[in-house]
């Protein structure tokens, strides 16, 4: 199947004209795995996409907007580590448009602890993108902008095995994000889910996953990346330990419900975590800043990162976007 006839097909998908039976037959037919091809990858996402509900905000804004992202499915149960970079990135001056749900394969996903933390989920559309435009934050919850999933997300749940869609939602950010850190359960969908977002005209991302299959950069092993720049993509491999991170068991990130992680979190940003909590989240908002434009490289973001921590930034802008959040 090539990209046109992927997107014929995912359109009628989307606009309903399959019946519960041929809906089945086909996500089987989209089986997630290394044949995969990086055509139907880009334009099943091109196709979600263009049935979401946008974010309105003001066009000259939309460019500079980051998301960071997990597709999940690694079963590490870390704690909501790109949640934690999203926020970290906005106090360092970037504009987040977080997309996000509920837990599907973990105890807490983004939406969960965004909850427990005290921003609000029942935000409007529109509430949303004031929010995005006045804090340079906001999360969207995935289930207010993908209406079309309604009916889709029965079908997908009653079959077991992977589909495309485990991860399609990283690829759909309805603000129409630029620039995206996105992290991937398997290393062989690093350099796929690159040229996707290349194909649909992304103009700056990193793709990772660990070598112990974590979406997101390890602090315990070596991490395989993808960068998508102007220049094209480049893969290569992340060591913490050549940015100064020490290495660190699995174990020391490891999460459990919404509070539990919303606590981990004001750990971090009150610069009373343990060592290992804080450093992941570090190299992550490095590379997410190097991606935005912020930071040169990594360890220019790294230095970036370790600054807007220090000084509580980080700590202020959770509190704003609560603040914010909750008079809207």
């Amino acid at each position: 199947m090539n990209y046109n006839e992927a997107k014929t097909a995912f359109t009628s998908l989307f606009s309903h004209e399959m019946n519960d039976e041929e809906m089945r037959a086909f996500l089987l037919s989209m089986k997630l795995d290394a044949n995969t091809p990086v055509e139907v990858l880009a334009a099943a996402a091109c196709v979600m996409r263009s049935h979401a509900i946008a974010l309105p905000i003001v066009e000259e804004l939309r460019p500079r907007l980051l998301d960071v992202v997990g597709t999940g499915g690694d079963k590490i149960g870390s704690f909501n580590i790109s949640s934690t970079v999203a926020l970290l990135c906005s106090a360092a001056g970037a504009y987040v448009a977080k997309h996000g749900s509920r837990s599907v394969t973990s105890k807490s996903g983004s939406a969960d602890m965004f909850e427990s933390l005290g921003v609000r989920l029942d935000l409007d559309i529109k509430q949303s993108a004031s929010l995005l435009e006045e804090t340079g934050f906001c999360f969207m919850f995935a289930q207010n902008h993908h209406p079309a999933m309604k009916f889709i997300m029965p079908v997908r749940k009653s079959i077991s095995e992977k589909t495309i869609f485990n991860v399609l939602g990283p690829l759909t950010n309805p603000a129409g994000v630029q620039k995206t850190m996105l992290g991937v359960f398997d290393k062989s969908f690093v350099p796929k889910i690159a040229e996707a977002l290349r194909i649909n005209e992304s103009k700056s991302a990193l793709v990772v996953s660990s070598r112990e299959h974590m979406d997101e950069v390890s602090i315990s092993n070596i991490t395989y990346a993808a960068r998508l720049d102007e220049s094209g993509i480049k893969e290569f491999e992340i060591d913490p330990q050549a940015f100064g991170i020490p290495h660190a068991p699995l174990e020391a990130i490891i999460g459990g419900e919404a509070k539990e992680n919303a606590q981990i979190l004001h750990n971090i940003f009150n610069n009373q975590a343990q060592p290992a909590q804080r450093d992941i989240v570090l190299i992550n908002a490095a590379c997410s800043l190097m991606v935005e434009g912020m930071a040169r490289d990594i360890q220019d973001g790294l230095e970036i990162a370790r600054e807007t921590l220090l000084s509580l930034k980080a700590k202020k802008k959770l509190d704003e976007v609560i603040k914010v959040s909750a008079k809207l």
